[in-house]
């Protein structure tokens, strides 16, 4: 099956992999951006639209209208080493200091991306700690753009995990992240190990549930 070559370059541009002129050619730069996206998000690296490829292009949250999901889109695809200076001048001040080569930087991630929604938002007692955005905003159920937290190496340990909520299979939680393979992409997540979502107080919530396909990437166990 043939997918239009504009929408597959729009939601590219959407999710961060262009500039790409919306042309409906699908030459060389169009190529690279799939290969790219499709990276991203775990599948094989090549230029080829198929039908699982063509539904992470068409999620919802491809074309989001929340502000923090859109600055998480930005630096998609940055990677802790390659990217180093990048990642840290994007970084807000409040955790700026850290190399991510050395430090989760997970929180890290979610504090600048809500930080550049809303430069006054009360973060939580030290952000580079997972488990601490369960403090953050009020609790919610799981939806488009919601803070969700983990449990990493034991639920009664003190490891855990943070990203946002980017959609969901039966079986995970597709988490838009930084730190994840050292870098920001999609990760699927075990809906196991999930503590709480949060969303913060002076937003509506988006109340949407985006249920994907099961793309074949093994569910994360250790998202550093």
């Amino acid at each position: 099956m043939t997918y239009p070559v504009q929408q597959i370059q729009r939601s590219l541009n959407g999710l961060g992999f262009g500039p790409l002129v919306v042309d409906g050619v699908k030459g060389p730069r169009t190529d690279a951006a799939i290969v790219a996206f499709k990276q991203s998000i775990g599948f094989r690296a090549r230029p080829y639209v198929g039908p699982l490829t063509w539904a992470a292009l068409s999620a919802p949250a491809a074309e989001s209208d929340i502000p923090w999901l859109s600055e998480a889109l930005l630096v998609k695809g940055l990677h802790e080493a390659r990217n180093r200076a990048r990642l840290v001048d994007w970084f807000d001040r409040s955790v700026s200091w850290i190399d991510p080569r050395e430090i989760p930087w997970c929180g890290a991630f979610v504090a600048t991306c809500l930080r550049r929604w809303d430069g006054d938002i009360a973060l939580p007692e030290n952000p580079l700690g997972a488990r601490n955005w369960k403090k953050f905003g009020e609790k919610c159920p799981p939806q488009l753009g919601s803070v969700l937290v983990f449990w990493r190496g034991s639920k009664q340990g003190w490891k855990g995990h943070a990203g946002f909520y980017w959609g969901e299979d039966g079986a995970a939680y597709h988490v838009l992240g930084g730190n994840q393979s050292n870098a920001v992409n999609v990760t699927r997540v075990s809906k196991d190990r999930l503590i709480d979502a949060r969303w913060p107080e002076a937003a509506a919530q988006s109340g949407k549930r985006i249920f994907l396909n099961r793309n074949g990437t093994p569910l994360s166990t250790n998202e550093v």
